[in-house]
């Protein structure tokens, strides 16, 4: 199992190493965001731990770049930006988790081994489907080259739409992933429609008895 760091801090890198070395990781590591793109693109690892706060290249510009150029490797996002909009924009950016610091070695392994056990999967910076591109960093919506201005939860429901595409998605998921607690699918279906009034009609699909799609 191979381990890419990507840490500044030459105490805290000894560290790591040494801990993930004792696991039975296998663990090179740089210093600066360049090196770190460099190395994740040719070195084949398995999982890359990688810094924000970095010389040359911030860790969000590595993740980013990775992810622009296909390259799926599961992302560990290791940092002491702590506030939720960071968090938010690493994963928006295609980090696959997110660890504090000062964090729990016992928790960083754990977390590096949940991702290893996973296939790697795309997560692509810009979700595109039926004529309809959605950046969620940038938080911006096009239609044919247009752009949408969508209130905060159309966004999150088109959103799910385009992450899920070309599968349909349940109503009950939408409904609990965009408002939570609250039990009344019939908002699903107004959303729905405030949607199709700004994208087009034809864009979002109606799957009887489960949901809705994009269109192909």
């Amino acid at each position: 199992m191979r381990v890419l760091l990507v840490e500044d801090e030459a105490r805290m890198a000894a560290a790591i190493v040494r801990g993930l070395t004792a696991e039975g990781f296998v663990v090179d590591h740089v210093a600066d965001g360049q090196a770190g793109l460099e190395a994740a693109r040719f070195g084949a690892y398995d999982v890359v731990v990688l810094d924000i706060m970095l010389p040359r290249l911030s860790g969000y510009t590595v993740v980013k770049t990775l992810r622009a150029e296909q390259n799926w490797v599961p992302v560990l996002l290791l940092t002491a930006k702590d506030g939720e909009y960071d968090e938010a924009d690493g994963l928006d950016y295609g980090a696959d988790d997110y660890l504090t610091k000062p964090f729990s070695f016992v928790v960083l392994v754990a977390r590096l081994r949940a991702l290893l056990r996973r296939d790697p999967a795309p997560r692509p910076t810009v979700l595109e489907a039926a004529g309809v591109t959605l950046d969620p960093a940038a938080h911006r919506v096009e239609a044919d080259g247009s752009e949408v201005s969508l209130a905060p939860r159309e966004f999150l429901v088109l959103e799910h739409l385009l992450r899920a595409h070309p599968a349909a998605v349940h109503k009950e998921e939408l409904l609990d992933k965009v408002w939570g607690n609250l039990d009344d699918a019939n908002v699903v279906e107004v959303y729905i429609g405030y949607l199709r009034r700004k994208l087009g009609r034809t864009r979002i699909e109606t799957v009887r008895g489960v949901g809705y799609r994009m269109a192909p």
